[in-house]
């Protein structure tokens, strides 16, 4: 029997995406529902899979207990809700004000981007030693007056402040970009207005650049939350979660609890909590795009 023409188109397009579908498939999906499944039970993965253990569900119970849990969540929205209004509002500021320069805009740009498009694990090693005892950091702050500088990231009261500050230099250069490309579409016509109507730089910033560039910054602040609840490497490199839990976050917490004390169940059970608080922004972010929208 003959396949019809459009029958062969079909079975050359799912011909095309089969190799995409088995691959998402074995590398997304069923992990995904493994990790569900797992989250059910205690299981040491060294142990193999004889070592399973279904426990009905304690996992979520006993999460809320812990208190290494309950300081990492508590870290990451520290984390989470200083780094993303402060990178955004500097980004915003920056972008305006390279926009107005006449001249080297574009390398403006490529060198607020550069930190942000170099590797994590470099930029966190050369922040370390900025932050040394007699690393520039510390020798700057003691030109500016300060005598006896904490040791940064040793220190249990500005560990989470020196990673905040680090990781908004870093995010700068995205979000300088996205802005600068939003405010070239901005109509030229209502600044020449307001300012025939007497409204000053500031002004005309407050009430047409701001409002106008709104869904450019609510898309920055849903991108860069979901990003900020998944760090990892920072951590990793700079300060391994310490002094103490002071900045042990939630990605970091699933990692060692997975890789450090083989309690595989019960990592599980955190990424799902994790998942939970990201799928809640996903769902904002949604609402609000249909928002923007309609208006």
């Amino acid at each position: 029997m003959a396949l019809s023409r459009q029958l062969k188109t079909d079975l050359t397009g799912y011909l095309f995406i089969t190799p995409n579908l088995l691959g998402f498939l074995a590398f997304t999906l069923l992990p995904v529902l493994f990790s569900l499944f797992i989250s059910f039970t205690d299981w040491d993965y060294t142990q193999g899979f004889n070592s399973m253990v279904w426990n009905n569900g304690r996992n979520y119970l006993e999460i809320w207990k812990d208190k290494w849990f309950t300081d990492s969540l508590r870290n990451t929205f520290v984390y989470s809700f200083t780094t993303v209004p402060l990178t955004i509002f500097l980004a915003l500021i920056l972008a305006v004000l390279v926009d107005k320069s006449r001249k080297g805009q574009g390398a403006l740009r490529f060198m607020f981007l550069i930190p942000y498009i170099s590797n994590v694990v470099a930029v966190s090693i050369v922040w370390v030693m900025m932050y040394a005892k007699f690393g520039p950091f510390t020798r700057l702050m003691q030109m500016f007056g300060w005598t006896v500088p904490p040791q940064w990231l040793a220190d249990y009261n500005w560990a989470m402040p020196a990673l905040i500050l680090m990781t908004i230099w870093g995010g700068l250069g995205y979000a300088i970009l996205i802005y600068s490309a939003a405010i070239q579409t901005l109509p030229q016509d209502l600044y020449e207005a307001a300012e025939i109507d007497g409204a000053g730089s500031i002004s005309r910033f407050f009430a047409i650049t701001v409002p106008m560039l709104s869904p450019t910054t609510f898309f920055l602040i849903v991108t860069y939350f979901i990003t900020s609840f998944q760090v990892f490497a920072q951590i990793q490199i700079m300060t391994r979660g310490g002094p103490g839990t002071s900045t042990n976050v939630l990605v970091y917490y699933i990692y060692t609890t997975a890789f450090s004390f083989y309690r595989m169940g019960y990592a599980a059970a955190i990424s799902w909590v994790l998942f939970a608080i990201l799928l809640v922004i996903t769902i904002v972010q949604l609402k609000g795009q249909k928002k923007w929208v309609n208006y």
